[in-house]
């Protein structure tokens, strides 16, 4: 007998990820958070630790250094042991262009 499996494909990237090391507010409940960003995408980041309750859905503020700061709302998409992963909403071209000028420079 042979048995056939598919494999499911691990997600592909659509935009990489760069090192961000500062420090975002989480707005959740009711209650203002802040919260290591580990790393920074046009789609989403990494924050260390788990500070967000069960809430699945939440508000950010990111200060990007010498620029401005980005206020969207966001969902969790993944909740690892050390960290969880954040996917904003729709930006507005203000904060996209803010957020490229910050990652351009880091990209490899």
């Amino acid at each position: 007998m042979i048995t056939i499996t598919a494999q499911t494909p691990a997600p592909t990237r659509h935009h990489p990820r760069v090192d961000a090391g500062f420090m975002v507010k989480l707005f959740t409940q009711g209650k203002a958070v802040l919260a290591k960003a580990d790393n920074l995408s046009m789609q989403g980041l990494r924050i260390v630790g788990d500070f967000v309750s069960s809430d699945e859905r939440l508000t950010l503020a990111i200060p990007l250094p010498d620029d401005r700061e980005v206020v969207t709302k966001a969902t969790i998409r993944r909740r690892e042991e050390e960290a969880i992963a954040i996917e904003f909403d729709q930006l507005d071209w203000d904060d996209m262009f803010a957020l490229a000028r910050f990652l351009h420079p880091r990209l490899p």
